[in-house]
């Protein structure tokens, strides 16, 4: 196994995160921007309203996009493996 062939694992694993990951934590960071800013219009110091609703934004996120990440991360385990099975030959 390369140099090369390393690089494209960290890339294929960089890439893969951001794919699986993002949606959720930028959906979540638009809700929290959200109740912090009616928060502040409304004068409501209360640190645990936004964990209601990032709670349900984020499990309406994975039900909407949850199999689409987990063929995303199968795919990734193939490529590691098939990337790690012809680097023995």
């Amino acid at each position: 196994m390369g140099a090369s062939d390393v690089g494209a694992v960290m890339q294929r694993a960089l890439t893969t995160t951001l794919m699986v990951g993002g949606p959720i934590v930028l959906v979540s960071m638009a809700v929290g921007l959200v109740i912090s800013v009616i928060q502040a219009a409304t004068q409501i110091n209360e640190a645990t309203l936004t964990f209601v609703p990032k709670l349900l934004v984020v499990c309406l996120v994975l039900l909407i996009l949850g199999p689409g990440m987990a063929t995303n991360l199968t795919d990734f385990t193939r490529f590691v493996f098939q990337a790690a099975s012809e680097a023995g030959r």
